[in-house]
């Protein structure tokens, strides 16, 4: 266990030397904008609204550059990559057609809500290439399945039972709470269908799109 931890954090080494991989304007930049970010957000959404996959994994990418960790790299790009493309494509197809194809970006477009938390939520537009960007250069770290399947196990019961009325993580239903099938059946079916269908074939995706030298076996 302790080794596990150790490899989840630990830098890159070449030559038995660290080297680091990830320009140190870029864990400043990220870092300062977190330290924005959070307080604002807290203020306008509450708790609650940090157990959204996407929050969350703003203070994971935060660990992932500062230590480099493939591994948390890995992770996030297997839990975030597919929804924060469909975040992306919605508001652009809002932007520019003036029509949510799949929904969930409305509030960007809302005047009630203040201009800075809007522009913050910008964020979601650059965490996919981001994080293509780190797996690429760092490479891909098979256990990431597990340990997002995990996060996931552990974070969407406590949104089912938690402020279940914020349907954080769509923990409740698609968008709103769901009434078609026993709420039980439902956030079983999310638990089992989220791994088989989002997490795994994004993490074969994940796998080939690693530098060829730089890939897991």
């Amino acid at each position: 266990m302790h080794q596990q931890v150790t490899d989840v954090m630990a830098p890159p080494r070449m030559n038995g030397h660290s080297h680091s991989r990830i320009p140190l304007w870029l864990k400043l930049l990220w870092t300062a904008w977190l330290l924005c970010w959070a307080p604002l957000y807290w203020r306008q959404y509450g708790t609650q609204n940090f157990l959204y996959f996407c929050d969350l994994g703003n203070f994971l990418i935060a660990a992932a550059l500062w230590t480099e960790s493939r591994l948390i790299f890995s992770w996030q790009a297997v839990g975030l990559l597919v929804f924060q493309t469909l975040y992306a494509i919605d508001l652009l197809g809002a932007v520019l057609f003036r029509r949510h194809a799949i929904g969930g970006t409305e509030y960007m477009f809302d005047s009630g809500v203040p201009l800075s938390i809007r522009l913050l939520g910008l964020y979601h537009l650059f965490v996919p290439p981001l994080l293509l960007w780190a797996v690429r250069r760092l490479g891909y770290d098979r256990r990431a399945l597990k340990w997002q399947t995990i996060t996931t196990f552990m974070v969407v019961p406590i949104n089912f039972f938690w402020r279940r009325e914020y349907d954080v993580n769509w923990a409740r239903g698609i968008g709103h709470e769901q009434h078609l099938m026993p709420a039980w059946l439902y956030l079983l079916g999310y638990l089992v269908v989220a791994p088989v269908v989002v997490y795994s074939p994004t993490a074969v995706l994940l796998r080939r799109w690693a530098s060829p030298s730089r890939r897991e076996t």
